[in-house]
């Protein structure tokens, strides 16, 4: 967790709690981007229970392993339990809890109140965060589950800044706030949707939800079923159910000021590059603004980042709207799509990539060095590219020097997960992550 702020910043008079960077980890390669681009926790799954079924997620050995690898870090890992689960699911529940008693994990989200009865029975002195899909939206709420023993509650995602300020006040200060502050957001309050139940037979409550809200419709007039209606966006109209994605990231200053303590990102289902630039996005602008409050000025380069990864529209959540004023619907369907996630940058053995360049030091001094990558989507020489890094904006180059893992030339790495040599006109570093880019 940050720290606290008391006193003056540089003429800043308030005390502010630098609040908690809280990303996504659909798995392990999702978790370690996470952290290595500024998370300071993050939160996962195991194999059920989650929310978020048709992420990878984690067995429980991996649930072990996530948790060293984070604690060594200096970072926190806090395990779903969010789904509602029916009666005939508690002894496995019970089960995994017991497997997952020793693991270190630093809090449960957990959304049922047997669930809660159930973590404090097994583990005593566990941490317990309510999740949002209890639907917290008032002070008298918050402090019931707090009376249970939570922590720290997970705000529902339609209420506004005054609200989210009476429920800060109404709780003791050791009590932490979580909202969310970028990603997806559910058509449904709180996320609580009976639609996929019923058109698909998987249960959003209990982690399946399959977005029918996403889906294309039609309408059909009752004396005229061959000839169906689509519903779509048009002047006269918009998609029924679709939401935008928030994004808050013109409104950090707010966010801090409001008391929230833990700013949380949406997208275990996200790819390991949205994981890696939206944390870092949110991070450069957390610490901008602590490092001079009274002087911090949004950065336009922001919005950028948060453009190159696949979302749909942007919207502010219902921060600033009422829910009952601006539904916040999408007005077309899908997503926006800007960059393509090319390859991340690995270690490699050096004497490897000395052999390469044993012969080309010349054209090395001149155009760069070198570096390993593990490919993501197919690159070829002649794109333009950026590489982006930890606390940083993406740096341009293009691609001009391509070699396979055995040092022989390519054209290109078509394959997945295949690694090859490019050759960059600055320093790249292991989790470096090289992206599209714009021509020049």
């Amino acid at each position: 967790m940050g720290c606290n702020m008391s006193e003056t910043i540089n003429g800043f008079k308030e005390r502010i709690k630098k609040p908690e960077l809280l990303s996504p980890a659909g798995n392990f390669e999702k978790l370690k981007a996470a952290i290595l681009y500024g998370a300071d926790a993050v939160y996962c799954a195991g194999k059920s229970f989650g929310m978020r079924s048709a992420a990878d997620n984690f067995t429980v050995d991996e649930l072990y392993e996530a948790v060293e690898y984070t604690h060594e870090r200096g970072k926190k890992l806090y395990l779903t339990l969010n789904t509602m689960p029916h009666y005939d699911e508690f002894p496995e529940l019970v089960n995994f809890i017991l497997s997952v008693k020793d693991a270190g994990i630093d809090a449960f989200i957990v959304a049922d109140l047997g669930v809660i009865d159930a973590v404090r029975e097994h583990i005593p002195n566990a941490e317990i965060h309510i999740s949002t899909q209890a639907g917290i939206v008032s002070p008298a709420t918050a402090r019931s589950y707090v009376k249970l023993g939570a922590k720290r509650v997970v705000l529902a995602r339609e209420l506004n800044f005054t609200e989210i300020d009476a429920i800060r006040k109404a709780l003791p200060e050791n009590i932490e706030i979580e909202a969310f502050i970028h990603g997806s957001m559910c058509v449904s309050y709180s996320g609580r949707c009976m639609l996929s139940n019923m058109l698909a037979k998987r249960d959003a409550n209990r982690g399946c939800c399959t977005q029918p809200c996403r889906w294309n419709y039609v309408l059909y007039e009752e004396k005229r079923p061959d000839f169906p209606i689509p519903i779509e966006q048009t002047e006269l109209g918009t998609f029924i159910m679709s939401s935008k994605d928030m994004c808050m990231i013109e409104h950090v200053p707010e966010l801090i000021q409001s008391g929230i303590d833990s700013f949380k990102i949406e997208g275990r289902m996200k790819s390991a590059y949205y994981t890696a630039v939206v944390t870092n996005s949110y991070r450069m602008a957390i610490d901008s603004y602590f490092d001079n409050p009274s002087k911090y000025t949004f950065n336009p380069l922001l919005n950028k980042e948060l453009d190159s990864v696949s979302h749909r529209e942007y919207c502010t959540g219902y921060y600033l709207d009422s829910p009952a004023d601006n539904a916040q619907l999408v007005s077309k369907n899908g997503y926006i799509r800007e960059k393509a996630y090319f390859a991340t940058a690995v270690d490699y053995n050096e004497s490897e990539a000395e052999t390469l360049r044993k012969n080309d030091r010349e054209l090395e001094n001149e155009k760069g060095r070198l570096y390993m990558f593990v490919q993501r989507n197919k690159v070829k020489t002649g794109d333009f590219a950026e590489i982006i890094s930890p606390y940083s904006f993406g740096k341009a180059f293009r691609v001009c020097e391509i070699y396979l893992e055995n040092g022989e030339p390519a054209e290109s790495a078509p394959h997945p997960s295949m690694k090859f040599w490019c050759r960059v006109p600055f320093e790249v570093r292991p989790g470096d992550i090289m992206r599209s880019g714009d021509e020049r």
